[in-house]
């Protein structure tokens, strides 16, 4: 199996970032939604403090896959493809990357300002004082941008099942 990328398919490093990504958010968002109705209790606050880690490990690994695919780009687009289903395709593609560092970034920001001091991985942070009205604006943010997430995830995945069962271009290949 290559590690970098050729002309008509992801290499394993891609496919790694793209297949845990996928993987993880499967679990964190619902996580998420039920974390929404749990109770306030220190099992609570337990269960946020590891929605929190993951929430940043994606953060952090999805930023590491976009360094990667600056260096290393995607594989070409099939000539079978009309410009609109490559122009869909990249905005979904882009509107993914950012729905998802819009959900880790508002998390993080309605964490920091609740008060908290968050650990980073490599390093711990939090603000000295707190703003309740920001924090609750930054989590409108995190649920609304869950939302975006799971309808652009859909589109893709619908995509995705389109181009192998009617056009039978064998898209599903290059990621697999």
């Amino acid at each position: 199996m290559q590690f970098f990328n050729s002309f008509d398919k992801y290499g394993l490093l891609a496919k790694l970032f793209h297949w845990i990504t996928f993987i993880v958010l499967l679990v964190q968002v619902p996580f998420g939604f039920y974390l929404v109705g749990l109770e306030f209790s220190d099992q609570r606050i337990e269960l946020e403090n590891i929605h929190i880690l993951i929430g940043i490990t994606v953060f952090y690994l999805t930023l590491f896959r976009l360094i990667w695919k600056f260096f290393n780009p995607s594989p070409t687009e099939s000539k079978s493809f009309f410009k609109g289903q490559v122009l869909i395709g990249k905005a979904n593609h882009f509107l993914l990357y950012v729905t998802i560092f819009s959900i880790t970034i508002s998390g993080i920001l309605k964490k920091l300002y609740m008060g908290e001091i968050l650990n980073f991985i490599f390093f711990k942070y939090g603000f000295e004082k707190d703003n309740f009205v920001l924090a609750d604006a930054y989590y409108q943010v995190h649920i609304y941008a869950n939302y975006l997430l799971l309808a652009l995830v859909s589109l893709h995945i619908l995509a995705v099942i389109v181009h192998h069962f009617v056009f039978k271009d064998k898209i599903l290949n290059k990621i697999t």
